[in-house]
């Protein structure tokens, strides 16, 4: 018997149906549990990640499965804006995809022709294998599935923030998400995700999507970076990790009870 189950929203509703910012966390340990734990938080969205993190294929697929049904929008982050890599992901059922290292119009372009079935795109055609289309069993699957995934792509070198106003216009962009770590490297500023410079073109991506009328998010664990890019028009935060988070937890129950507790000179930034 075919199904009848409508997608869940994508991240694009999410963002347009939403009358605040948008505050989530990454998803980093690569397990199913942690993952449901923190989709049951309360928070808006996850990003689970695979570029940074010990995520594959079948990881993510366990995640995806551990948190559907739980209220929130989960996003996962490929390694590398690779065509057979995303089509691998959409197979899978991710419906919103944040694409790292975008610098040009013409990358964003690509990530987004991976997402669309020809004639508009170039992304393989495997729905009777695939779990997106549960195998076949959702009727017109092949029609609309377009129209179940967004692309955020990331803004996070000096190139995509001279380039952002082209990367706005191109036709299924999304969002786009900027990432203050790799811009400070980029910008000669390497771990200064609050210098100046790095705050500055960062706010001016912000300006230029609001220009655009885009959503632009940005990476900011720090609670006043997290206002002060909110007052600077972000629409969507990712503002902790799940792998932070036990790593800063563990190391304040060692620094209260133990002598050799240490944190290890950690920040608050990624």
């Amino acid at each position: 018997m075919p199904l009848r189950v409508a997608p869940d929203a994508t991240f694009r509703e999410a963002l347009a149906a939403a009358d605040r910012p948008l505050a989530g966390m990454w998803v980093c340990s690569g397990s199913p549990l942690v993952a449901e734990i923190c989709a049951g938080s309360g928070l808006d969205w996850l990003l689970v990640d695979a570029e940074h993190s010990p995520n594959g294929l079948e990881s993510i697929l366990a995640q995806l499965q551990a948190v559907d049904g739980y209220p929130v929008t989960t996003l996962v982050r490929p390694p590398v804006n690779d065509t057979v890599l995303i089509k691998q992901y959409l197979d899978l059922g991710v419906q919103n995809l944040l694409v790292p290292m975008v610098n040009t119009a013409a990358e964003a372009a690509a990530a987004v022709a991976a997402t669309r079935y020809p004639p508009h795109g170039v992304r393989g055609v495997g729905s009777a294998l695939a779990r997106a289309a549960r195998w076949n069993r959702i009727p017109g699957y092949l029609a609309r599935a377009g129209e179940t995934i967004s692309v955020t792509v990331q803004i996070e070198s000096t190139a995509a923030v001279d380039a952002v106003e082209d990367i706005l216009a191109v036709d299924g962009v999304d969002a786009i998400f900027l990432g203050p770590s790799d811009l400070a490297a980029s910008m000669g500023h390497l771990g200064e995700q609050e210098h100046p410079d790095v705050r500055g073109a960062v706010e001016k991506c912000l300006r230029a999507a609001r220009a655009a009328g885009t959503p632009a998010g940005v990476n900011a664990f720090r609670p006043e970076t997290a206002r002060g890019y909110l007052d600077a028009g972000a629409s969507f935060l990712l503002v902790g990790a799940d792998v932070a988070l036990l790593a800063r937890g563990s190391e304040a129950l060692a620094a209260e009870y133990t002598a050799g507790g240490s944190t290890g000179g950690a920040t608050a930034g990624y």
